[in-house]
Formats: C-alpha cells, sequence, structure tokens
C-alpha cells in the first residue's frame, strides 16, 4: 500500500509535469490561433476589396466593351429621368417664383403698410413736434432730400449689378470651353496611367508570390526556433537532473577540464565516457551500475594531456577528475562463456573503435545475464562480474549487489536527451540557418521588384497628380461654376431688392412732397383715422399670410433644391460619362487588369481557405489539449482521491496493526504460561497428542480437573524428579568432559611452561656467565693482583642459597628443583690476598 501511495504520487508529478507542458502548447495554440485569426481577417478583407475591385473592373469591362445600344438605352433613360426632373423644375420654378412673388408682394404691403402707419403716427404728432407749418415743410424737403441720397445710391448700385450679372454670364461661358480642354487632356493622361498600371501589376504579381514563399518561409523559421527553444529548455533540464545526480567534486571537475580545455586550447581530450557511449535503453541500468562514477573518468589521447590538465586543476582547485590516456590503458583479454543466457556488456555498447581500450578497461570483465540465478552460476564457474538488466550485480569474488534502482534518475538518459536534443538543436540550426538565407534571397527579389514598382508607381504617381489636378481644376471650375451661378442668383436677387427698395424710396419721397403745403394740424382727418384703424389688422393679416407664404416658399425651394443637386451631381455627371462612353469608346486594357486581380482574388481566396484550415487544424488541437488537460485534470484528482484513500487506508490498517501486534503479544504471553504450564506437568508420552487430539475442549477441561484433583494426593511427591534426574546427569557428562578437556589443557600448558622455563634459564645463565666473564677481565685489569667474581643468588624451592662456585663452564640444569626466581648477584673480590665484599 505504501509503495502504491509513492506510485500515485510520482504518477501525480508526471502528470503536473505533462499538464504544464499542455499548458504552455495550449498557451501556444492560443497565440497561434490569434495570430491566424488576424491573418485570416486580413485576407478575407483582402479578399473582399479584390473581389470588390474584379466586379468594379468586370462592370468597367462590360460597360466599355458592351453595346453601345445599352450606353444609349442607359442614357435615354438617364435623359428620361433629367427631362422628368427638369420638367418637375420648370413646373416648380414658376410656382416658386410666384411665391417669392407673393412674398415680396406681402412683406412689400406690410413694409408700406407699416410706413403709412408711421407716417400717420409721425402726422399726428407733427402739431406737437413743429411749431409751425414752415419749420414742418423744412423738415419734409430735408427728408426728401436725403431720400433722393439714397435713391441715388441705390440706382448706382443697380447699375452695378447689371454689369456684374453680365460679367458673370461670361465666366460661365469661359469655365465651361476650360472644363472641355481639360476632358481632352485626362483622356490622354489616362491611356498613359493605363500602361503603367499593367507593368506594376506584373511586378506586384512576382513580389506577392515571393511574399508568399516569405511567409512560409518566416512560419517554418518561427516554428523551428520555437523548436529549438523547447529543446533547448529539455536540454538545461537534463544538465540540472544529470548534475544533480553527478557527485560534487567529479562535477566542479568536470566543468574545470572544459574550463581549460577551452582556455588553454588542449587538443587530444574526447570527453568523458558517458558522453562516448551509446546503447539500447533496456542496457542503461546495466550499464550505470556497472561502470558508476567510471562513467565520468575522462578519455585522453596520452598521459602527458592529463598530466597537464591535472596541473591546472591543482592551481585552480577545480575538483578531481579521473583520466584514461588512451597511450596508457590495455584492453584486457576476456573469454566470455558461449551460453545464450549471457551477452558481453561491451559488445552491446555503440563507441569510436579508438576508444575501445578504454571502454574495454571498464566494461570488458563484465557481462550481462539473465537472471541471477544465471550470473551467480557463471560469475562461480568463469570467474567474471555479472549484472542483470534490472541492475543486480554478482561480482567473481562472490559478493552480490541489488534491489531496486530508479530509472527515472538514469544519468545515462539524460545524457541521451542531452545529446540527441543536441543533434536536433543542431540540424535545425542548420535548417534554421538555410531558411533564413533563403529568406535574404527573398527579400533581395522582393527589394528590386519593389523598387521597379517604386519607378512605375513615381511615373504612374506623376501622371496621377497631373490627371488629379486636370480633375481638380474641373472640378474647380464646376465649383467656380456653381459659385458663379450662385453669385449670379445672389446679384439678381439683389438687384430684385435694390429695385424693390428704389420704389419704396420713390413712394416715400411721393408722400412727403404731397404732405408739403398741406395745414398743420394736431389730428388726424377722419379719413386717415379710419386709415390707421384698418392698417393694424391688415398688418397682422399680411404677416399670417406671409408666415404661411414662407413655408410654402421653403417647401418648394427644399424640393427644388434636391432636384437641381440630383441633376448637378448625380444625373448629369452620370450623363456625361454615359455620352464619354458613347464618343469614345474607350478599351484601357482593362482585360490585363481584370486577369491579375483575378489571379490576386484567386490567391486570395486560396489564402483564406489554406488559414480557415490552418485554424480549424489550430482550434481542434486547442480542443484537444484541452479534452486532454481536462483528462490530465481528472485523473490528477482520482490520483488524489486514490492517494487520500491510501492514506487513510494506510492508518486503517497501522491501527489494525496495532491491535494485532498487541493481540499477538498477548497470545505469546499466553504461549509462554501454557508453555510453563506444560514443563509443570512434567514430561508426557509420545502418544499423549494422539490420545487427545479427538477430544473436544470440554472433555479435556474435564479430564484435566480431574487429574489435577488425583495430584493434589501426591502433592508430597517430586513432581520434576525426573526432569531433574535427567538435567542433572546432563550436567553431570557436560561437566565431566570439560574437566577431560581442561586436564588435557593443563599438561599441555605445563609442558610448554617447562619448556619456556628452560629456555629462559639457560639464556640467564648464558648471558650472566658472558658478563661474569668479562667482570673478571675488567676486574683484574684494574686491581692489579686482584680477583673478582659475579655469583647468581637464586631461590630453590622455598629456600635461599648461595652459588659460589667460579666456573664459566654451563651448569646441568636442575629439571627436579625449577627456578623459580632470581633473586640477585653477589660479588667476591680478592685484593691483595684480603678478600673483600
Amino acid at each position: 500500500m505504501y509503495n502504491s501511495v509513492l506510485d500515485a504520487h510520482e504518477k501525480s508529478k508526471d502528470l503536473d509535469k505533462i499538464m504544464k507542458d499542455l499548458t504552455k502548447e495550449l498557451q501556444a495554440l492560443s497565440k497561434e490561433k490569434e495570430a491566424i485569426e488576424k491573418q485570416r481577417t486580413e485576407a478575407i478583407k483582402k479578399h473582399t476589396e479584390l473581389e470588390l475591385d474584379v466586379k468594379d473592373l468586370q462592370e468597367k469591362i462590360s460597360g466599355n466593351f458592351g453595346a453601345k445600344g445599352d450606353a444609349v438605352r442607359q442614357l435615354q433613360t438617364l435623359q428620361k429621368e433629367i427631362q422628368d426632373s427638369m420638367d418637375e423644375l420648370e413646373k416648380m420654378n414658376p410656382l416658386y417664383e410666384d411665391q417669392v412673388m407673393k412674398e415680396k408682394e406681402i412683406t412689400k404691403g406690410i413694409m408700406e403698410r407699416e410706413k403709412q402707419l408711421s407716417i400717420l403716427y409721425q402726422k399726428q404728432g407733427r402739431a406737437t413736434q413743429f411749431s409751425s407749418k414752415a419749420a414742418r415743410d423744412k423738415w419734409l424737403q430735408k427728408e426728401i432730400d436725403d431720400l433722393e441720397r439714397v435713391l441715388s445710391s441705390n440706382l448706382a448700385q443697380e447699375q452695378k449689378l447689371q454689369d456684374e450679372i453680365k460679367r458673370l454670364n461670361t465666366e460661365l461661358s469661359e469655365r465651361d470651353a476650360y472644363i472641355e480642354s481639360r476632358r481632352r487632356e485626362i483622356a490622354t493622361i489616362e491611356s498613359l496611367i493605363s500602361q503603367s498600371h499593367a507593368g506594376f501589376n506584373h511586378h506586384k504579381s512576382q513580389r506577392d508570390k515571393l511574399q508568399d514563399e516569405r511567409k512560409s518561409l518566416w512560419r517554418n523559421e518561427t516554428e523551428l526556433s520555437a523548436e529549438i527553444e523547447k529543446l533547448r529548455t529539455e536540454v538545461e533540464k537534463a544538465e540540472k537532473s544529470l548534475d544533480h545526480a553527478t557527485p560534487g567534486d567529479v562535477r566542479r571537475g568536470l566543468n574545470s577540464v572544459r574550463k581549460i580545455c577551452r582556455e588553454y586550447k588542449i587538443p587530444g581530450v574526447f570527453g568523458p565516457i558517458i558522453e562516448l557511449l551509446d546503447c539500447d535503453e533496456k542496457f542503461f541500468t546495466a550499464v550505470e551500475v556497472t561502470a558508476g562514477n567510471s562513467l565520468f573518468h575522462v578519455v585522453v589521447e596520452n598521459d602527458e594531456i592529463s598530466t597537464q590538465i591535472i596541473r591546472h586543476l591543482n592551481s585552480l582547485k577545480g575538483g578531481r577528475v579521473t583520466f584514461i590516456p588512451l597511450n596508457r590503458v590495455k584492453a584486457p583479454r576476456v573469454i566470455y562463456p558461449q551460453n545464450s543466457d549471457v551477452v558481453p556488456l561491451l559488445k552491446k555498447l555503440k563507441f569510436a573503435p579508438n576508444y575501445n581500450p578504454a571502454f574495454a578497461q571498464v566494461f570488458a570483465r563484465t557481462v550481462v545475464c539473465r537472471d541471477l540465478d544465471v550470473a551467480t552460476k557463471v560469475a562461480r564457474t568463469d570467474g567474471l562480474d555479472c549484472i542483470t538488466l534490472e541492475g543486480d550485480q554478482v561480482s567473481k569474488k562472490g559478493g552480490m549487489t541489488g534491489g531496486f534502482y530508479d530509472h527515472r534518475r538514469s544519468k545515462l538518459k539524460f545524457m541521451c536527451t542531452i545529446i540527441q536534443n543536441t543533434k536536433s538543436i543542431n540540424m535545425k540550426e542548420e535548417e534554421l540557418e538555410k531558411i533564413r538565407f533563403m529568406l535574404q534571397e527573398i527579400d533581395q527579389k522582393i527589394t528590386d521588384l519593389v523598387t521597379e514598382q517604386q519607378k512605375i508607381d513615381a511615373k504612374r504617381a506623376h501622371d496621377k497628380s497631373e490627371l488629379e489636378q486636370l480633375k481638380q481644376d474641373i472640378a474647380n471650375a464646376d465649383k467656380q461654376k456653381i459659385l458663379i451661378s450662385k453669385a449670379l442668383g445672389n446679384k439678381e436677387k439683389s438687384l430684385a431688392d435694390v429695385r424693390s427698395q428704389i420704389d419704396q424710396l420713390r413712394a416715400s419721397m411721393a408722400m412727403k412732397r404731397a404732405e408739403m403745403g398741406t395745414d398743420l394740424i394736431d389730428h388726424l382727418t377722419p379719413v386717415e383715422k379710419d386709415l390707421l384703424s384698418r392698417l393694424n389688422p391688415e398688418i397682422a393679416d399680411l404677416k399670417e399670410k406671409l408666415i404661411s407664404c414662407k413655408t410654402d416658399r421653403i417647401e418648394t425651394e427644399s424640393r427644388k433644391a434636391e432636384l437641381e443637386t440630383n441633376l448637378t451631381t448625380n444625373l448629369k455627371r452620370r450623363k456625361q460619362e454615359l455620352e464619354a462612353i458613347i464618343s469614345t469608346m474607350e478599351t484601357d486594357n482593362l482585360h490585363g487588369e481584370a486577369e491579375i486581380k483575378s489571379q490576386e482574388l484567386n490567391d486570395a481566396r486560396l489564402l483564406v481557405e489554406d488559414l480557415t484550415e490552418q485554424l480549424r487544424r489550430v482550434s481542434e488541437s486547442i480542443d484537444g489539449q484541452s479534452k486532454q488537460l481536462r483528462r490530465i485534470k481528472d485523473e490528477k484528482t482520482k490520483l488524489k482521491n486514490l492517494e487520500d484513500n491510501y492514506e487513510r487506508t494506510l492508518q486503517d490498517e497501522a491501527k489494525e496493526l496495532e491491535q494485532l501486534l498487541s493481540k499477538r503479544n498477548m497470545f505469546l504471553a499466553k504461549q509462554e504460561e501454557y508453555s510453563k504450564k506444560i514443563r509443570e506437568l512434567g514430561p508426557l508420552s509420545s502418544d499423549a497428542f494422539e490420545t487427545y487430539k479427538r477430544r473436544s475442549i470440554k472433555e479435556l477441561h474435564k479430564m484435566l480437573h480431574r487429574c489435577n484433583e488425583q495430584l493434589q494426593q501426591f502433592s508430597h511427591v517430586n513432581k520434576k524428579a525426573l526432569d531433574q534426574y535427567v538435567n542433572f546427569t546432563e550436567q553431570r557428562e557436560e561437566l565431566q568432559k570439560r574437566q577431560a578437556e581442561l586436564d588435557a589443557g593443563d599438561e599441555k600448558i605445563g609442558e610448554l611452561i617447562q619448556v619456556l622455563d628452560q629456555r629462559k634459564d639457560e639464556s640467564i645463565e648464558r648471558t650472566f656467565k658472558g658478563v661474569a666473564r668479562h667482570f673478571r677481565e675488567v676486574f683484574s685489569e684494574l686491581v692489579q693482583g686482584g680477583h673478582g667474581y659475579l655469583v647468581m643468588m637464586k631461590k630453590k624451592d622455598g629456600h635461599q642459597g648461595d652459588d659460589d662456585q667460579d666456573e664459566d663452564g654451563p651448569r646441568e640444569a636442575d629439571l627436579e628443583g625449577r627456578v623459580e626466581k632470581y633473586i640477585g648477584v653477589k660479588v667476591k673480590a680478592c685484593i691483595f690476598c684480603s678478600f673483600l665484599c
């Protein structure tokens, strides 16, 4: 259960990694989808524009190359519409003029009545204003003179307006001639523009093809860059995992070796063994266990290179590295057993032939066996180190090593990932360089085409500029015509206003002249009073009529302006176009342009379809990745639940195990108690178990109870006598055996002691005699005529005695009375026949 929890935990980690990768891929796909959607939107926009352009060109072609009758019929229809509008406008003009005249008459009537009303009020107040008739007449004459001056000014203005109206009519004629000349120039320039447009479209078609090819290469470049980045991430991750799996000193040493070789440019360093070998993945565990740290031994060409690098390592304190100089190592000769269950590990490795001595040094003495039984047999009979695919080792010396080996942390797997991904990165980088070179060539071609297009475009722009200028001149001329027409209308209106003012001035002067010479009275005549009472209602009635008349005139004027605008901006312009088509029937080489546009439209349609297919594929990929992500999340949730269940089960099992252990301890205590009771019962007969085996526990309890009652009658009997007898007999035999062994040992020890004592005595006496002889010689030399002796003092059998013998020869060993201890040395000297002690 615990292993299942670990497996679930590891699987959950793997799912987290997969989910992280899927999330990154999903984000990349989402970005790709956004980019494709943007491209698709632009492509659809371009497709729509081209579709409209093609439609316009087709319409132009059908319009230019259609039957003249169609243009004539269109022109007839248009002329009919123009005629209808003009008829309506002609019908409306008198109505509009009548309404304007009516409005003017009403306005004039209001002004006349207001003037009369003012005059009557003034006349009514003249008696108070003037003191005499003469003063009034003088004032009236002055007013008449002022009005005459204003009248003279208006008459001059009337003449000026008439002259301006004549000038404006002349300018209108000149504008018409100017517009006609500019239209002829436009026709010539349009022909030149059409020719340059065909050349421009040809270059544009080639440029578009190159741009499509460049876009494809850009996509490939982006995909390759993303793949290279992903591979580099995997390489970095594998390198970190390999660094964690490599001992610190070795890792630091390998990094230092690479740095030293790079800085000092040392040749002949081939790299560590792990980087030089390749094999099937199923042999990874066997190779790693066999080689151990030898995987990181660096293969060099000769020992001089290794010595040089080691010096640098020592100076830099850059870790420790083991080198394998190829000039020093020799491939051992190994005889492999001919067995289908045994394969030499060296033969399963792939490496360069010149590295054979180094690899033979590490792997030649190891064979891969089918299982541990085969490995044990081969190691014993052939004297080879054996290993299984699971990494269990059997040494030729008899040692066995095995157990679980986590292949997920395989150093060879990490290195294989690094090497394969590095090769893939190099291949993809080469492919990327080719793509970039192709992109440079395409960019150069596109630049050349763009340059040609720019030249053509510059010429066409110049022609178009002239054309636009001509059209602008025509438009300006038309605007000037409109302005002149408006100015002409304004001048005519101003002329009418001036003439109205002249009439009013003349009427006012006539009234003032009529008043002159009349009597100065302070009240109005009955006729004037009647006129005064009628003027205000008439003015109010006229104002209402003026409002109604203005409303009708504004409606008529709006409709008239609408008709005039339609005629001017639409119908007449269309009529001019149709007249130009009918009169000139120009071709403009629109067929070539239409074919180019059709080709561009087809390319745009294919691009839209391709982008739609890409979008569908990316959307399906996103859906698939999303489903897989949801599935992984669900699986992770299941694993989490499974892990939680395992944890709960483990806790329950632990509790149950604790209970079982408690029960076991209790049963063991009972077993001990029952064993003790059994021992107290004494020995049982051999058929006791067979006799009572088939009886029930209840019967056995009854029989036991009866036996216990019977045993109580023999309470004074020693129930353990037989056991004690057996035990004591066994102890006696054991003690006798031990006594015999001790006696034999004692005898041997005594013999050894005797021999050693004899050798010791002989050695002491031999040494003492030599010293005594030299003492005598030295003493006789020091004391002339004197004699000196050394005497050994011994203790024999507890008695102390002196040995006064003066002899240098050997003495017989006292075998009976063994020397127990030497108690000292006595000196005897005789000088001048005196005896000194």
